[in-house]
Formats: structure tokens, sequence, C-alpha cells
């Protein structure tokens, strides 16, 4: 897998900024397939930095109506990395 395909987008939001300043974990949408390996391997290359823990959270398109017209979002996998002590956080989420 390509290392700019496993992560989509970082998520900025207030609990992935809470989780970053006081847990040193940043917060990414990344492929619904792709495994803690390969976001491990990612962050990694990318950022330069030593990561010490990944863990995901899959979730399910909810149901959205436009009118009288619906349908489902898609899935979407989100990932949680804890940085190595010592590692300097990338400053992405900056608000």
């Amino acid at each position: 897998m390509n290392l700019y395909n496993v992560i989509l987008r970082p998520i900025i939001t207030e609990k992935a900024v809470g989780k970053k300043e006081a847990e040193r974990t940043i917060c990414f949408q990344v492929k619904l397939d792709a495994t803690k390996t390969d976001i491990r391997t990612a962050v990694e290359k990318l950022f330069k930095v030593k990561v010490e823990d990944v863990r995901t959270a899959t979730f399910e398109g909810k149901l959205r109506r436009r009118g009288r017209y619906s349908g489902y979002a898609s899935d979407w996998k989100k990932a949680y990395v804890r940085l190595k002590p010592g590692e300097k956080i990338p400053e992405f989420a900056e608000l």
C-alpha cells in the first residue's frame, strides 16, 4: 500500500485536540482496509516520529436524507496513534 493512500486526513475536533495535548495521541481518518501495521509505518515515515501504539475504530455509514431521497454515508475508519515519549508532535492540528 502507498503511504499517502493509507492516511486520508487528520481529524481535528475538540476530542482529538484534547487527546493530542493530554495523551500525545494524534487522530487520523484512514483507509477502511488499512491495518495497524500499515498505519504505524505510514505515520513513522511521513512525520519522521516513533509510534508507541495504534488503536483503530470502524464506523458504519449513517442514513442521510435530502427531502424525499435517502441514502447511506460511506463507512469509515479512525486511527488513534500514540507517539513514544520525547517525540515531537506534528503541528497540523493548530487552531
